[in-house]
């Protein structure tokens, strides 16, 4: 999955715990009629991808989803879902109406020489 925007927010390597878990946050806008602001986590080594983006730059984040179950101490089960990224690139700006190929210019097509409406005319009726 990909999620595409622009970046509002990168936040700083923040480490967890005695094992030194990595996490760093970034929060994309999306360019659509009611804009989103999602944010994305990325994690241990993936943490310094970030180091070469910054806030106003459209990119294109690939995605997972995560989901995780939790028993509270009075045994309610709670769920919690979590974006996490592991890959970023610049978002390609493409002006050209998405990823058609462009249309060779009239003369490189041969012209028919010999149509005639009548022998070519296959309609049943």
């Amino acid at each position: 999955m990909e999620v595409q925007g622009k970046i509002k927010f990168i936040g700083e390597t923040q480490t967890f715990g005695n094992n030194g878990f990595r996490k760093r946050e970034v929060v994309v806008t999306t360019e659509e009629q009611y804009p989103q602001h999602i944010m994305v986590e990325f994690v241990q080594d993936k943490t310094d991808l970030l180091n070469s983006f910054q806030a106003g730059q459209n990119v294109k984040i690939s995605i997972n989803l995560r989901g995780r179950e939790w028993a509270n101490p009075q045994g309610e089960i709670k769920y919690f879902n979590t974006i996490q990224g592991w890959r970023i690139e610049v978002a390609q700006q493409d002006a050209s109406g998405g990823n058609m190929p462009p249309m060779p210019p009239a003369d490189a097509f041969e012209p028919a020489k010999d149509l005639n409406e009548d022998d070519h005319d296959d309609l049943p009726f």
